[in-house]
């Protein structure tokens, strides 16, 4: 999902900042987990609430001027399947490599399904899959992906993982 600047999302944005002591006009990134409200629903909570700390995207789907890869160090305000804001992560590390090289260590930090490589693997695979069918480009494990791992920043955890 994209950049999903909306004006709760800059409020939300706002009150982090004045909590936090961060620079309101600092790089932050906006948007919303895999391509369907309710999946966007099911992953922000699981960011919100627990295991989720990590993400992965197709590097291919990146720009420089509208859609940068992570840094370590950007803030990101996570929204929901309706564009409302639910948290913002602060991401701690990023890797670009292709989709055969993930490991077990990322497939659990990312907090889906039963945590394994295997899950993980499949349905990165059917997702990635699906998002370049609709851009008209086919799909393989070599293409690269993003690894972003980050850190939940605001509200603060509400349970230690």
């Amino acid at each position: 999902m994209g950049d999903d600047r909306t004006p709760a999302v800059d409020a939300f944005w706002r009150a982090y900042c004045e909590a936090s002591a961060v620079d309101p006009a600092s790089r932050v990134d906006v948007y919303g987990f895999g391509d369907s409200p309710e999946m966007a629903d099911e992953l922000a909570a699981l960011v919100r609430t627990g295991p989720k700390r990590a993400t992965a995207g197709l590097f291919e789907d990146h720009d420089p001027t509208t859609n940068p890869v992570p840094e370590p160090g950007v803030h990101s305000v996570i929204v929901d399947g309706r564009g409302e804001p639910v948290c913002v992560v602060r991401t701690t590390d990023v890797q670009v490599k292709s989709l055969r090289d993930a490991d077990a260590a990322f497939a659990w930090d990312e907090g889906e399904g039963d945590r394994s490589l295997e899950y993980w693997m499949a349905a990165h695979r059917g997702f990635f899959a699906r998002a370049q069918a609709a851009q008209g480009r086919s799909f393989s494990d070599d293409d690269l992906v993003v690894y972003e791992r980050f850190e939940l920043v605001w509200p603060p955890p509400t349970e230690t993982i």
